[in-house]
């Protein structure tokens, strides 16, 4: 059988981690840098360096990027790599959870509870111990899950979790802390276990059982793990017990693409790992295969601000490339056009839509371009965030003005008498049955003050006279206590109603706003391929975070300022800003051949409609105003750049002092020693 030529098949970086095979590895992959192309030769490699693929564990994010990889290496070697364990870490738990079950005093035969079931035994508790009574508003099943999960995966108390996203629900600390208990309680008695639980029996498996740990240790001699910048630390924990006794183990990842610390992934896992594995080799990846060197001098000049970070300079062998492009819009309808002229612009010289995207930090920055492609026959498709006219809080909005410009609306009837409480599809049936008899109606409405207060709206109501723009901003006065109520995120659904409210004053009549909105929505768009050219499938509207490990011809990254990106949510630490600061890194590193960067001008602030607030002027990001990277990498072409913001000062919370111990158990366990 022919060898495989490594050196042919891998720049030397490549060659470097592919034929290091003992001891503790850290492969620093930049963006578009070959990442899993080293993964996959290392699994041919090993084996076919006679080692038992049975011997070799791949742990994976998804069990379809462990399963595509094996299968590479197969085609790349032969069938011998397909024996190789590969999977997830919560389905490598599983396995491991099974067989030793006795060991952590559960049955073997358990249950895994999946989101849906969690919830609804997070409801049954919640019921049992009567806090859906409570006076004021309690959280429901889904919020209560996420605290608890995201305490679980971040290590961090409840309360801690609740503050940073749930601040309006931190007074219910406590009732959360006992429905947590008997939550956990409850699957013990019933031989149940959710996500978390796997990862926390397998941790607390390896660290207290040493002849277990040793026994796996012995069997998987050669470890592998993929995205290790996005590991939470109960994954990093396991990966470094299963490790411990040979210490062959590699980890591959990019500290600057570390972007799901809301998802529970810990910066400092990857940042941390050459202190946990002494002597740990880092090898870093830097030749890039996606982007022209325009894009990758801004990227580079990006992250090279970081505050913490393994020193890393992309290139590539392309020649030639634009430099990206920053256009200061005035505003977001005119960001929102720019966008769909280019797109089409583009179109006609030969690029498909598949091959753009537009991608932002916030579902809701796309809010109004998704109207303007829609109104331009634009086809796309969104991820991460819902469709802007799909969302309920829109839908519930829109209904108020669908029951004034018809009042004989029932479907939007019903959506509005269902949100008020204490009105079921029974009483609201009654109140639509009766809207034609206006002396049975009042009947009605005087035993509710919510729906008297609809009813008092509706009827100062001249559509002629008012506005689509007026009568959504009567109405949001309105509908924010029911918001409230009815969503426990309600304050993430804020900047959706601010959006449909600058939308509706495009419109001069209620009746060609609601005409738009029901005859040419924007996810209508995607179920007519007929429109599409032969090779053009929709255009791709994504978050950052849905969009990496993902790459386009064209990328356009909208309102890229101060506030937006960085969020405003982020700027009350400076570790939270630094995540900011690699989310602009993915976006930009997306981008193969343009690079288009936009933020609007004058911007309403967000919930002004709620604050009372008016029209601002925006500011650049600062990850484009640090280092002067505008003029030096980036062409800007529009007038009106703000001056330079000042220097924030922030606190600096990253650091602190870790045991400097020699031995490796204690310098891991006082590592993890805040978990749970």
């Amino acid at each position: 059988m022919e060898k495989i030529n490594y050196r042919r098949e891998l720049n030397p970086a490549q060659l470097k981690a592919v034929e290091s095979i003992h001891g503790p590895h850290l492969v620093i992959a930049g963006a578009g840098s070959g990442k899993t192309r080293v993964l996959v030769h290392r699994v041919a490699y090993l084996v076919e360096q006679g080692i038992a693929p049975e011997q070799i564990l791949l742990l994976t994010f998804t069990r379809r990027s462990a399963e595509e990889m094996l299968r590479r290496a197969s085609l790349l070697l032969d069938e011998r790599c397909r024996n190789v364990s590969g999977g997830t870490f919560h389905s490598f738990a599983n396995m491991i959870l099974r067989k030793y079950a006795k060991l952590l005093e559960i049955n073997n035969n358990f249950t895994i509870l999946d989101q849906a079931d969690a919830e609804d035994v997070v409801n049954l508790i919640r019921t049992q111990l009567n806090f859906h009574k409570s006076k004021k508003t309690f959280p429901r099943k889904h919020a209560i899950l996420e605290v608890i999960s995201k305490s679980v995966n971040k290590s961090e108390e409840i309360s801690g979790v609740l503050l940073d996203e749930y601040p309006q629900f931190i007074e219910f600390a406590e009732e959360i802390k006992k429905i947590r208990d008997a939550y956990n309680k409850y699957k013990r008695q019933k031989s149940l276990l959710d996500y978390d639980d796997l990862l926390v029996f397998l941790k607390n498996l390896l660290a207290k059982h040493e002849a277990v740990r040793a026994s796996l240790g012995a069997k998987y001699k050669y470890i592998m793990v993929d995205e290790y910048q996005d590991t939470n630390k109960l994954q990093a924990h396991i990966a470094c017990l299963l490790a411990a006794d040979h210490a062959n183990i590699m980890v591959v990842g990019d500290d600057a693409q570390s972007i799901y610390s809301f998802r529970g992934a810990n910066f400092k896992n990857i940042i941390d790992f050459p202190k946990i594995f002494k002597g740990a080799k880092v090898i870093t990846l830097e030749e890039n295969y996606r982007s022209t060197q325009p894009i990758l001098n801004l990227t580079n000049a990006v992250i090279a601000q970081a505050k913490e970070k393994f020193e890393k300079n992309l290139y590539t062998r392309k020649k030639g490339g634009d430099i990206p492009v920053f256009i200061d819009c005035p505003d977001e309808n005119s960001q929102s056009v720019f966008v769909a002229e280019k797109i089409l612009e583009l179109r006609e010289e030969g690029v498909v839509l598949k091959d753009m995207a537009v991608l932002f930090r916030s579902g809701w920055h796309s809010n109004d371009l998704e109207v303007e492609l829609a109104g331009r026959n634009i086809p796309f498709a969104k991820y991460g965030g819902q469709k802007f006219v799909e969302a309920a809080h829109i839908k519930d909005l829109v209904s108020y003005l669908r029951i004034a410009y018809n009042v004989l609306d029932q479907v939007s009837w019903l959506r509005a008498l269902e949100l008020i409480p204490r009105i079921g599809p029974k009483t609201a049936a009654k109140i639509i049955e009766a809207i034609p008899d206006q002396a049975k109606l009042e009947q009605l409405w005087q035993k509710n003050d919510e729906l008297k207060e609809l009813f008092a709206l509706l009827k100062n109501i001249d559509l002629k006279r008012d506005s689509p723009a007026e009568i959504i901003a009567r109405f949001l006065g309105y509908y924010q206590p029911l918001l409230k109520i009815k969503y426990d995120d309600f304050n993430k659904r804020l900047n959706d109603l601010d959006s449909l409210l600058r939308i509706a004053q495009r419109y001069k009549t209620t009746e060609q706003f609601l005409v738009d909105m029901a005859l040419e929505p924007p996810e209508r768009m995607l179920v007519e391929p007929a429109r599409l050219n032969k090779d053009d499938t929709p255009l791709t509207l994504s978050t950052i975070h849905s969009a990496k490990g993902l790459e386009w011809h064209t990328v356009f990254l909208i309102y890229v300022a101060e506030g937006h990106l960085p969020s405003y949510l982020s700027l009350e630490t400076e570790e939270k800003i630094e995540e900011e600061r690699r989310l602009f890194y993915v976006a930009a590193t997306r981008a193969k051949v343009n690079l288009f960067l936009l933020k609007p001008h004058i911007d309403r602030s967000p919930r002004s409609f709620m604050d009372g607030g008016g029209s601002v002027f925006t500011q650049v990001s600062r990850f484009l105003e640090q280092g002067g990277l505008l003029g030096e990498f980036v062409d800007v072409q529009s007038a009106g750049i703000p001056d330079e913001l000042d220097d924030l000062e922030l606190e600096d919370i990253i650091g602190g002092k870790r045991n400097k111990s020699k031995v490796f158990f204690e310098t891991m366990e006082e590592y993890f020693r805040d978990e749970k």
